[in-house]
Protein backbone atom coordinates (compact mmCIF):
# COMPACT_ATOMS: atom_id res chain seq x y z
CA UNK A 1 0.00 0.00 0.00
CA UNK A 2 1.21 3.27 -0.47
CA UNK A 3 -0.27 5.53 2.62
CA UNK A 4 -1.00 9.41 2.51
CA UNK A 5 -1.31 12.41 5.03
CA UNK A 6 -3.64 14.93 3.31
CA UNK A 7 -4.94 18.22 3.98
CA UNK A 8 -8.40 18.84 2.95
CA UNK A 9 -11.03 20.97 4.25
CA UNK A 10 -8.41 23.11 6.84
CA UNK A 11 -8.11 19.20 8.75
CA UNK A 12 -5.53 16.57 7.96
CA UNK A 13 -5.99 13.36 7.21
CA UNK A 14 -4.66 9.81 6.68
CA UNK A 15 -5.15 8.32 3.27
CA UNK A 16 -4.27 5.03 0.98
CA UNK A 17 -3.63 5.22 -2.65
CA UNK A 18 -5.67 3.78 -5.15
CA UNK A 19 -5.05 3.14 -8.70
CA UNK A 20 -2.28 6.17 -7.95
CA UNK A 21 -4.41 8.94 -8.95
CA UNK A 22 -7.57 8.72 -5.98
CA UNK A 23 -6.87 8.92 -2.20
CA UNK A 24 -9.63 6.62 -0.17
CA UNK A 25 -9.74 8.21 3.97
CA UNK A 26 -8.78 6.16 6.50
CA UNK A 27 -11.38 7.34 9.16
CA UNK A 28 -9.33 4.83 12.11
CA UNK A 29 -6.74 4.95 13.08
CA UNK A 30 -6.88 8.72 12.82
CA UNK A 31 -3.18 9.62 11.64
CA UNK A 32 0.38 7.64 10.66
CA UNK A 33 1.66 7.84 13.91
CA UNK A 34 -1.17 5.80 15.45
CA UNK A 35 -1.48 3.72 12.71
CA UNK A 36 2.22 2.62 12.87
CA UNK A 37 1.59 1.65 16.68
CA UNK A 38 -1.06 -0.49 15.83
CA UNK A 39 0.84 -3.14 13.75
CA UNK A 40 -1.13 -5.29 12.06
CA UNK A 41 -4.66 -3.83 12.79
CA UNK A 42 -3.88 -0.71 11.87
CA UNK A 43 -2.47 -2.27 8.17
CA UNK A 44 -6.00 -4.58 8.14
CA UNK A 45 -8.17 -1.21 8.99
CA UNK A 46 -6.09 0.06 6.03
CA UNK A 47 -6.62 -2.32 3.44
CA UNK A 48 -10.29 -2.97 4.91
CA UNK A 49 -10.81 0.82 3.64
CA UNK A 50 -8.91 0.18 0.18
CA UNK A 51 -11.59 -2.40 -0.63
CA UNK A 52 -14.48 -0.96 0.74
CA UNK A 53 -17.09 0.79 -1.87
CA UNK A 54 -18.33 3.12 1.11
CA UNK A 55 -15.43 4.50 2.14
CA UNK A 56 -14.78 8.15 1.35
CA UNK A 57 -12.86 8.97 -1.96
CA UNK A 58 -11.36 11.71 -3.50
CA UNK A 59 -8.96 12.74 -6.45
CA UNK A 60 -5.47 13.01 -5.99
CA UNK A 61 -5.36 16.08 -7.66
CA UNK A 62 -7.97 18.07 -5.40
CA UNK A 63 -5.86 16.70 -2.23
CA UNK A 64 -2.95 18.89 -0.52
CA UNK A 65 -0.19 15.82 0.17
CA UNK A 66 1.70 16.77 3.66
CA UNK A 67 4.79 14.96 4.87
CA UNK A 68 3.41 11.44 5.21
CA UNK A 69 4.72 10.85 8.84
CA UNK A 70 4.35 14.72 9.73
CA UNK A 71 5.54 13.89 13.42
CA UNK A 72 8.40 10.83 13.64
CA UNK A 73 9.18 9.49 16.98
CA UNK A 74 12.62 11.66 17.75
CA UNK A 75 14.58 13.33 15.37
CA UNK A 76 15.18 11.66 11.91
CA UNK A 77 18.22 9.55 11.94
CA UNK A 78 20.49 10.06 9.02
CA UNK A 79 23.60 8.55 7.75
CA UNK A 80 26.52 10.34 6.34
CA UNK A 81 28.44 9.35 3.71
CA UNK A 82 27.13 6.26 3.06
CA UNK A 83 27.72 5.65 -0.80
CA UNK A 84 31.42 5.19 -1.35
CA UNK A 85 31.60 7.79 -4.66
CA UNK A 86 29.64 10.30 -2.34
CA UNK A 87 32.25 9.77 0.64
CA UNK A 88 35.19 10.05 -1.83
CA UNK A 89 33.21 13.12 -3.32
CA UNK A 90 33.28 14.98 0.08
CA UNK A 91 36.97 13.53 0.86
CA UNK A 92 38.55 15.28 -1.90
CA UNK A 93 36.99 18.79 -1.29
CA UNK A 94 38.11 18.40 2.36
CA UNK A 95 41.37 17.44 1.29
CA UNK A 96 41.25 14.12 3.41
CA UNK A 97 41.23 10.17 2.85
CA UNK A 98 37.55 8.82 2.78
CA UNK A 99 35.91 8.52 6.05
CA UNK A 100 33.28 5.64 7.16
CA UNK A 101 29.53 6.20 7.28
CA UNK A 102 28.53 8.70 10.25
CA UNK A 103 25.18 9.13 12.19
CA UNK A 104 23.93 12.37 12.92
CA UNK A 105 20.12 13.58 13.38
CA UNK A 106 17.94 16.09 12.00
CA UNK A 107 15.44 18.38 13.61
CA UNK A 108 12.00 17.16 13.23
CA UNK A 109 11.23 20.56 12.05
CA UNK A 110 13.07 20.11 9.33
CA UNK A 111 10.65 18.49 7.84
CA UNK A 112 8.12 20.12 5.32
CA UNK A 113 5.93 18.20 2.35
CA UNK A 114 6.44 16.84 -0.51
CA UNK A 115 5.79 19.26 -3.07
CA UNK A 116 5.74 22.65 -0.50
CA UNK A 117 8.23 25.50 -1.42
CA UNK A 118 11.51 25.75 0.53
CA UNK A 119 12.30 29.25 1.58
CA UNK A 120 15.54 30.52 1.77
CA UNK A 121 17.19 33.52 3.27
CA UNK A 122 21.00 34.21 2.44
CA UNK A 123 21.57 35.56 5.74
CA UNK A 124 21.11 32.57 7.26
CA UNK A 125 23.17 30.78 4.59
CA UNK A 126 23.73 30.91 0.60
CA UNK A 127 25.11 27.42 0.24
CA UNK A 128 22.56 25.47 0.36
CA UNK A 129 22.31 21.75 -1.41
CA UNK A 130 20.41 18.31 -1.88
CA UNK A 131 20.72 14.90 -1.22
CA UNK A 132 18.37 12.78 -3.00
CA UNK A 133 17.98 9.15 -0.03
CA UNK A 134 15.69 6.77 0.78
CA UNK A 135 13.67 6.84 4.03
CA UNK A 136 12.94 4.11 6.34
CA UNK A 137 10.09 4.50 8.40
CA UNK A 138 10.32 2.10 11.75
CA UNK A 139 7.23 -0.16 12.62
CA UNK A 140 8.18 -1.56 16.31
CA UNK A 141 10.34 -0.97 19.06
CA UNK A 142 14.02 -2.68 19.09
CA UNK A 143 17.48 -2.59 20.27
CA UNK A 144 20.37 -4.38 19.64
CA UNK A 145 18.75 -5.68 16.77
CA UNK A 146 20.38 -8.28 14.69
CA UNK A 147 20.96 -7.73 10.55
CA UNK A 148 19.33 -11.05 9.87
CA UNK A 149 15.72 -9.98 11.38
CA UNK A 150 16.27 -5.91 10.90
CA UNK A 151 13.97 -6.44 7.91
CA UNK A 152 10.95 -7.13 10.16
CA UNK A 153 11.22 -4.12 12.15
CA UNK A 154 10.63 -1.78 9.02
CA UNK A 155 7.29 -0.36 8.60
CA UNK A 156 8.06 1.24 5.12
CA UNK A 157 9.87 2.98 2.97
CA UNK A 158 9.84 6.97 2.03
CA UNK A 159 11.59 9.06 -0.54
CA UNK A 160 13.43 12.47 1.67
CA UNK A 161 15.76 15.50 0.41
CA UNK A 162 18.19 16.02 3.13
CA UNK A 163 18.87 19.98 2.27
CA UNK A 164 21.86 21.19 3.73
CA UNK A 165 23.11 24.47 4.48
CA UNK A 166 26.80 23.53 3.62
CA UNK A 167 28.11 26.76 5.25
CA UNK A 168 26.36 26.07 8.54
CA UNK A 169 27.54 22.62 8.65
CA UNK A 170 30.71 23.40 8.22
CA UNK A 171 30.77 26.39 10.70
CA UNK A 172 31.59 25.88 14.63
CA UNK A 173 34.08 22.98 14.12
CA UNK A 174 31.35 21.22 12.23
CA UNK A 175 27.86 20.85 13.03
CA UNK A 176 25.96 18.44 10.75
CA UNK A 177 22.99 18.69 13.19
CA UNK A 178 22.20 23.04 12.86
CA UNK A 179 23.52 22.30 9.20
CA UNK A 180 20.91 19.89 8.22
CA UNK A 181 18.32 20.86 10.53
CA UNK A 182 16.84 24.76 8.90
CA UNK A 183 12.92 25.42 9.40
CA UNK A 184 10.88 23.56 6.65
CA UNK A 185 14.09 22.69 4.58
CA UNK A 186 13.87 18.65 4.16
CA UNK A 187 10.90 17.25 1.84
CA UNK A 188 9.33 13.63 2.36
CA UNK A 189 7.17 11.54 0.74
CA UNK A 190 5.15 11.60 -1.37
CA UNK A 191 3.99 9.04 0.43
CA UNK A 192 5.20 5.73 2.39
CA UNK A 193 5.41 2.54 0.44
CA UNK A 194 4.69 -0.31 2.83
CA UNK A 195 7.36 -3.21 3.71
CA UNK A 196 5.38 -5.79 1.95
CA UNK A 197 5.29 -4.06 -1.27
CA UNK A 198 9.05 -3.11 -1.21
CA UNK A 199 11.22 -6.46 -0.45
CA UNK A 200 13.96 -5.54 -2.15
CA UNK A 201 15.44 -2.19 -1.69
CA UNK A 202 19.53 -2.31 -2.73
CA UNK A 203 18.90 -2.51 -6.03
CA UNK A 204 16.61 1.42 -6.47
CA UNK A 205 17.42 3.94 -8.76
CA UNK A 206 17.44 7.52 -7.31
CA UNK A 207 17.88 10.90 -8.72
CA UNK A 208 17.82 14.42 -8.23
CA UNK A 209 17.17 16.83 -10.64
CA UNK A 210 17.16 20.96 -10.53
CA UNK A 211 15.61 22.67 -13.54
CA UNK A 212 15.27 19.17 -15.26
CA UNK A 213 19.00 18.92 -15.43
CA UNK A 214 20.22 15.57 -13.39
CA UNK A 215 22.40 16.30 -11.06
CA UNK A 216 22.94 12.84 -8.71
CA UNK A 217 21.75 9.56 -10.48
CA UNK A 218 22.91 6.73 -8.24
CA UNK A 219 21.32 3.51 -7.37
CA UNK A 220 20.74 2.05 -3.79
CA UNK A 221 23.43 -0.91 -4.93
CA UNK A 222 26.23 1.46 -4.01
CA UNK A 223 25.30 1.77 -0.35
CA UNK A 224 28.52 1.03 2.03
CA UNK A 225 25.95 -0.07 4.43
CA UNK A 226 22.10 -1.72 2.82
CA UNK A 227 19.30 -1.02 5.40
CA UNK A 228 19.60 -3.77 6.81
CA UNK A 229 23.10 -3.32 8.14
CA UNK A 230 22.21 0.43 8.82
CA UNK A 231 19.02 -0.61 11.36
CA UNK A 232 21.55 -3.21 13.18
CA UNK A 233 24.15 -0.49 13.49
CA UNK A 234 21.51 2.41 14.81
CA UNK A 235 20.14 0.00 17.03
CA UNK A 236 23.22 -1.00 19.33
CA UNK A 237 22.80 0.00 22.68
CA UNK A 238 20.27 2.70 21.43
CA UNK A 239 16.44 2.13 21.76
CA UNK A 240 14.84 2.38 18.09
CA UNK A 241 10.69 3.33 18.36
CA UNK A 242 8.31 2.50 15.89
CA UNK A 243 7.62 5.78 13.65
CA UNK A 244 10.85 6.61 13.72
CA UNK A 245 12.52 7.73 10.26
CA UNK A 246 16.30 6.84 9.25
CA UNK A 247 17.48 8.87 6.12
CA UNK A 248 20.11 6.01 4.91
CA UNK A 249 22.57 8.30 2.73
CA UNK A 250 22.68 10.12 -0.67
CA UNK A 251 24.90 8.72 -3.75
CA UNK A 252 27.21 11.60 -5.40
CA UNK A 253 26.71 14.34 -7.64
CA UNK A 254 25.97 17.00 -4.78
CA UNK A 255 26.25 20.77 -5.11
CA UNK A 256 29.49 21.24 -2.82
CA UNK A 257 31.76 19.03 -4.19
CA UNK A 258 31.27 20.38 -7.99
CA UNK A 259 34.18 22.30 -10.08
CA UNK A 260 32.58 25.04 -9.91
CA UNK A 261 30.58 24.13 -6.36
CA UNK A 262 26.72 24.41 -7.25
CA UNK A 263 24.19 26.03 -5.32
CA UNK A 264 20.00 26.58 -4.93
CA UNK A 265 18.30 29.89 -5.13
CA UNK A 266 14.83 31.33 -5.48
CA UNK A 267 13.08 30.07 -8.74
CA UNK A 268 15.27 26.93 -8.96
CA UNK A 269 12.90 23.65 -8.88
CA UNK A 270 14.32 20.37 -7.48
CA UNK A 271 12.51 16.99 -8.25
CA UNK A 272 13.52 14.22 -6.20
CA UNK A 273 12.75 10.56 -7.13
CA UNK A 274 13.19 7.05 -5.95
CA UNK A 275 12.35 4.03 -7.74
CA UNK A 276 9.09 2.12 -6.05
CA UNK A 277 8.12 5.51 -4.22
CA UNK A 278 8.05 8.35 -6.32
CA UNK A 279 8.62 11.64 -7.13
CA UNK A 280 9.07 15.11 -4.81
CA UNK A 281 8.82 18.36 -6.43
CA UNK A 282 10.10 21.87 -4.34
CA UNK A 283 10.54 25.03 -5.86
CA UNK A 284 13.26 27.33 -4.09
CA UNK A 285 11.95 30.76 -2.95
CA UNK A 286 12.98 33.27 -1.12
CA UNK A 287 12.32 33.66 2.88
CA UNK A 288 9.56 36.50 3.23
CA UNK A 289 11.60 39.02 5.80
CA UNK A 290 10.06 41.05 8.54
Amino acid sequence: MRLVTFRVDGGSRLGVLREQDEVVEVAEPGDMLSLIDSGEEGLAAARAALSSSKSKARRLADVELLSPLPDPRGNVIAIGRNYQKHAQETAVIEGREPSPPTIFTKAITSLTEPFADIAIDPAISDKIDWEVELAVVIGKRGANIKRGSARSFVFGYTALNDVTARDIQSGWGGQYFKGKSLDRSCPTGPWIVTADEMPETQSLHLRLLVNGTVKQDGNTRDMIYPVDAVIEWVSVGMTILPGSLIATGTPDGVGFARTPPEFLNPGDVMETEVEGIGTMRNRIVSAARD
